[in-house]
């Protein structure tokens, strides 16, 4: 039996009800933006829920009124001021974690869930929103690669055509367009969310544990074969983009609350 403590934890905050364990973003004043501890925080949770022998089940969700905003502007304007470019390495140990965690992840969803935060949700194996939620990877309009696992699982789950047309243009979509596009599995009202996700974690937890562990170990194989060559290209690529003068034009002008004026447009 292996004990797992999770009081390292801030950016996640964890919660247990028998077998079932409730991971959830924590940073509900900033609608979950993911920033640099939050990064780190993510390339190891898996890790550890994936040794730890109590429990079978991970409900994945957010505090507060969204599931994730995506990167905290306020980090990456930071990283750009200084000069410094992320750890594109932290982004492959969460999707790696998250494809290897043999334990079935149901994300619950409402209000925002775009960019990273959209990613993690979507490397969930099961995802159940409410009316309310928003999905995206708006990557493109902050001038960047969408290679933080984007690229990868957005065509598996809708195709390259809608991918292309969603990644390319940076387009949010309501949680009705994404359940029927098949982006997402369920859509439910706002007030029914946490009786859905219950009983669906019921259902998983109360299952023969290890054949569903198997089968979605089975079901990932391709998964993560592909993944390896899927980011070993677009990790390289985003953190090129986030040099350029169009990704720091573009959080200007989010703080600035006006459209971008990117650089690469004026010297054609």
């Amino acid at each position: 039996m292996t004990s797992v403590d999770y009081g390292r934890y801030s950016r996640l905050r964890i919660t247990r009800n028998g077998r079932i364990l409730r991971v959830s973003l924590n940073r509900p004043t900033a609608l979950n933006a993911i920033d640099g501890e939050t990064h780190v925080e993510l390339t190891t949770i898996f890790r550890d829920v994936q040794e730890d022998s109590a429990t079978d089940v991970v409900i994945l969700t957010g505090e507060g009124k969204a599931f994730s905003a995506g990167g905290d502007v306020d980090w990456l304007s930071g990283l750009v001021r200084d000069g410094i470019t992320p750890d594109m390495g932290h982004v492959k140990q969460i999707v790696y974690s998250l494809l290897d965690l043999e334990k079935p992840v149901v994300a619950r969803i409402q209000g925002a869930c775009v960019g990273l935060g959209a990613t993690v949700a979507l490397f969930s194996d099961i995802i159940i929103a409410a009316e309310n939620a928003r999905f995206g990877d708006p990557h493109v309009k902050v001038g960047a690669v969408a290679g933080d696992g984007g690229a990868l699982i957005w065509p598996q789950l809708v195709g390259f055509a809608r991918a292309k047309q969603y990644l390319l243009t940076g387009e949010i979509m309501t949680a009705q367009e994404a359940e029927r596009i098949g982006l997402i599995n369920k859509v439910v009202p706002l007030a029914d969310l946490d009786a859905e996700v219950d009983r669906t974690a019921l259902l998983l937890v109360n299952g023969a544990t290890q054949a569903i562990r198997w089968t979605k170990l089975a079901i990932n194989t391709g998964l993560r074969q592909l993944a390896h060559a899927v980011m070993e290209s677009c990790v390289p690529n985003e953190m090129l983009s986030m040099k350029l003068d169009d990704h720091r034009e573009a959080l200007a002008a989010f703080r600035e609350r006006r459209e971008p004026s990117f650089a690469s447009k004026q010297t054609k």
